[in-house]
């Protein structure tokens, strides 16, 4: 028998040790991260706090508030080495599943329309952009709107 890599992404719920390594995933991706104290804080507040493995290796990772019959994913991102392997893609469909197994009717999130990539994953999986929420997110030159997007569970 030969020694095989386990390849296949596992979900496990977010821990305290990772922390640190998740924000060092967000200071790589984005130039105004969460901070480890934002995860810190979505752990604390009971959100449903997710990462995705692949070889021992933490993949991807995403926090999701549940409540009122509804879903708000608040944070999905895969670090750079492991991006266009359609781990964003599992790792929404587990988010969708966990959703409907809570109750949720309904899913949003935000999305920056620069981030491109994200709003094609997100129209692909059947969200659709239900409005925009002006001067959102921080960016480089001041403020950057959000596109709301929702779909029906």
């Amino acid at each position: 028998m030969s020694a095989q890599l386990d390849t296949l992404p596992r979900f496990r719920p977010l821990r305290e040790a990772d922390l640190d390594g998740v924000a060092a995933i967000e200071r790589e991706l984005y130039s105004h991260p969460w901070t480890r104290g934002n995860f810190d804080d979505s752990l604390r507040a009971g959100y449903s706090c997710w990462v995705m493995e692949s070889d021992g290796l933490l993949c991807a990772y995403g926090v999701l508030m549940l409540g009122a019959e509804e879903a708000h994913l608040l944070n999905l991102s895969v670090a750079q080495a492991f991006q266009r392997r359609g781990f964003g893609r599992k790792l929404l469909e587990f988010f969708v599943l966990r959703s409907r197994e809570f109750g949720a009717r309904a899913m949003f999130l935000e999305v920056r329309p620069s981030n491109e990539a994200g709003r094609a994953l997100y129209t692909t999986a059947g969200f659709r952009t239900l409005g925009v929420r002006p001067r959102y997110y921080p960016a480089a030159k001041g403020r950057e709107d959000a596109i709301l997007m929702g779909r029906d569970l």
